[in-house]
């Protein structure tokens, strides 16, 4: 004969009942045992420990698989420390590969410099290198000239790469951005920084008469004065 017994849980208690079979001699009675609070919460923080360790193991893994991949870091930089109308802007472009794959069809573009703000002196705005080493860096120069002055915004150039070999995905980044600057008038940056030797010549010729006219005054009063003679005191008797 079969007998069910049931325990009455706390409503507080997260779990009700669980129920076991307890087998004894040839009679079989089906008892209800209550786990308890403490026990219920053990268990809770068991499964949360075991989720956070599945998380752990399968971010080391994401993470072993993404170091076989290339991973780039672009700049763009702005040497120059005033920027002037119609005069050279140098720019520069590096780019780091800091992956433990190679980067492959590396292409640099940058759309920043149109053909109604700027002249391009040398260089190219877009170029492409096949790879990229692990660890390895490239650069690129541009040499621009701006057309008017005014602020300008320097904005980031376009990097596009396949992360491997293997891969035929396409990663796209950016470089960073120097920012506004301001273009200087050439006729202000000249006023302030240019040697001014023209002026300089012009000054000296205008100089000239007023330094040799009072010279040569001089120079006849000294000249007619040093020429008469002496008169010598004759002897006396």
């Amino acid at each position: 004969e079969y007998s069910i017994s049931n325990h009455t849980e706390e409503p507080s208690c997260q779990l009700t009942t669980v129920l076991c079979v307890v087998l004894g001699g040839t009679t079989g009675r089906l008892h209800t045992h209550s786990v308890s609070c403490g026990a219920a919460l053990l268990l809770s923080k068991m499964l949360c420990y075991l989720i956070l360790a599945l998380a752990f193991v399968g971010g080391v893994f994401s993470e072993g698989e993404g170091e076989e991949r290339a991973r780039l870091l672009a700049a763009k930089r702005v040497h120059n420390l005033y920027l002037v109308e119609g005069r050279d802007i140098v720019v520069q472009y590096s780019v780091h590969n800091v992956g433990q794959a190679a980067a492959i069809n590396v292409q640099l573009t940058d759309a920043g410099f149109s053909t109604e703000d700027f002249d391009i002196a040398g260089g190219q705005l877009q170029v492409k290198f096949d790879r990229i080493a692990p660890n390895a860096n490239v650069s690129h120069t541009v040499v621009v000239k701006p057309k008017k002055y005014g602020y300008f915004n320097f904005t980031a150039a376009e990097v596009s790469y396949q992360p491997s070999e293997e891969s035929a995905e396409i990663q796209i980044g950016y470089t960073s951005e120097p920012g506004e600057g301001g273009i200087i008038a050439f006729r202000d940056y000249d006023r302030k920084f240019s040697p001014h030797v023209f002026d300089w010549m012009i000054f000296a010729l205008l100089m000239i008469p007023a330094l040799l006219v009072p010279f040569l005054m001089w120079y006849n009063i000294k000249s007619k004065y040093a020429t008469v003679p002496r008169s010598k005191k004759g002897k006396s008797d």
